[in-house]
């Protein structure tokens, strides 16, 4: 039969142990899976942008991010949409031989 001190240090050490699994597993953020180049692009750009974007109206950090992240995504979307000009074809001249 266990002591009493060590009757009590052993449920200290198993919910020690509970709590360091589960805070040492998790991540501190969960993001959703990059889906495309332009998508990690836009994240990047918020993640350098968000502290010296200006924040009149007094918003949490990653409010302003997620303001940054879909005004690129708008702007690679919209880019990506509009149509390029069409390039002119070249006619190749044949030199005549004299």
């Amino acid at each position: 039969m266990l002591s009493i001190p060590a009757r009590t240090r052993v449920p200290a050490l198993v919910s020690a142990a509970i709590l360091m699994v589960l805070l040492g597993s998790a991540p501190v953020r969960a993001e959703p899976p990059i889906r495309s180049p332009e998508d990690a692009a836009c994240r990047n750009e918020a993640r350098a942008k968000v502290f010296s974007a200006p924040n009149p109206k007094g918003l949490e950090l990653e409010d302003i991010g997620r303001q940054i992240y879909f005004a690129c995504m708008a702007r690679t979307t919209q880019a990506a949409a509009s149509p390029e000009k069409p390039v002119a074809k070249r006619t190749h001249h044949r030199h005549r031989r004299r």
